[in-house]
């Protein structure tokens, strides 16, 4: 069985996630989608609330699983036994710091290995950073979230 985390932090998960999700899915026989604490960062949502949001999304993708860790991915991994990691590439500048990242984490569990999906051309503009900046002037987020989530988001901005 072939098996893949795609990791993040998924604040929140945008329709450029969700086309990485369905394209991993397809290539999988099952999908962790992991959400990762990242010390780096300051969330609009919690932990749960970013699970919840995801598993709303990806409830369609039998083989898609939604998780969240606080440790080392490479220690995750390891956990959840032989498996690939899965990672989206919106331009080349995401390449150098996901390259470090696959290197460290390859260093950390000799068995870990990353497959990089590049964005498809629609998407590769998008993050979730963008996202939040463009719910503080109100804009309409329908090409940018996914449906069902983007209640919860504007009630999150508003909050």
């Amino acid at each position: 069985m072939k098996n893949a985390i795609y990791p993040g932090s998924f604040d929140p998960v945008t329709i450029g996630h969700l086309n990485i999700i369905r394209r991993a899915a397809e290539i999988f026989d099952h999908l962790t989608v992991c959400v990762m604490v990242n010390a780096g960062k300051n969330p609009m949502f919690t932990l749960e609330e970013r699970v919840d949001l995801i598993r709303r999304v990806t409830q369609d993708l039998p083989n898609v699983e939604v998780d969240s860790s606080g440790e080392l991915l490479a220690d995750y991994a390891r956990r959840k036994g032989k498996c690939v990691i899965v990672k989206g590439l919106r331009a080349g500048s995401d390449f150098e710091n996901e390259f470090q990242m696959a290197m460290i984490n390859h260093k950390l569990n000799p068995d870990l290995d990353t497959m990089f999906l590049t964005a498809e051309h629609q998407y590769t503009y998008l993050s979730s950073s963008m996202v939040k900046e463009l719910g503080r002037y109100n804009v309409d987020l329908q090409d940018f979230l996914p449906q069902e989530i983007i209640p919860d988001f504007i009630r999150k901005m508003n909050a």
